[in-house]
């Protein structure tokens, strides 16, 4: 989504800030992706797929309250079981 709407700059400046460790990449869990699973069904109705809805499974193991997101969209939408909604950047 990112290089859709961003362009191709735009995302390769962002895996480019991933190597630089400005985000860090997690393995997922088997209880992540059975979450992952129960959201794209819950929410078979936005589509959310599987990588959004990675995003929220992975918030709710750590505890993340804040998401940077583009795809504000789903997102608003989704209710995560740590919190009654994420606090989207920017929002």
């Amino acid at each position: 989504m990112l290089g859709k709407l961003g362009g191709a700059k735009a995302e390769a400046g962002f895996l480019r800030s991933l190597r630089a460790g400005v985000f860090q990449l997690v393995d997922l869990t088997d209880e992540d992706v059975d979450r992952i699973a129960d959201l794209v069904e819950r929410y078979s109705d936005l589509p959310l797929g599987s990588a959004d809805a990675s995003v929220v499974a992975v918030a709710e193991r750590f505890g993340i309250t804040e998401v940077f997101t583009i795809d504000t969209r789903d997102f608003s939408v989704v209710r995560p079981a740590h919190v009654a909604a994420l606090t989207l950047i920017p929002g």
